[in-house]
């Protein structure tokens, strides 16, 4: 018998690998995910302004770690 599954985790449970689709229903809870610092809403007024704001932005998801460093 051949048995094969997109979902598994390994022997000593270290590792889980997701290769179907993992559904997060609501109300259910994530743990463990970097929390970035706020970007508050732009304000700009120019586009400069506004280029400034967004690599904020960029600048912050790739702290988090959620986004790969230049």
């Amino acid at each position: 018998m051949s048995y094969n599954t997109k979902n598994y985790t390994e022997q000593g449970g270290e590792k889980t690998v997701i290769g179907g689709t993992l559904e997060i229903k609501e109300g259910a809870v994530v743990t463990g995910l970097p929390i970035l610092d706020n970007q508050a809403a732009s304000t700009a007024a120019t586009v400069e302004d506004l280029v400034t704001d967004f690599n904020a932005l960029l600048t912050k998801l790739k702290a988090a770690g959620l986004m790969i460093s230049d």
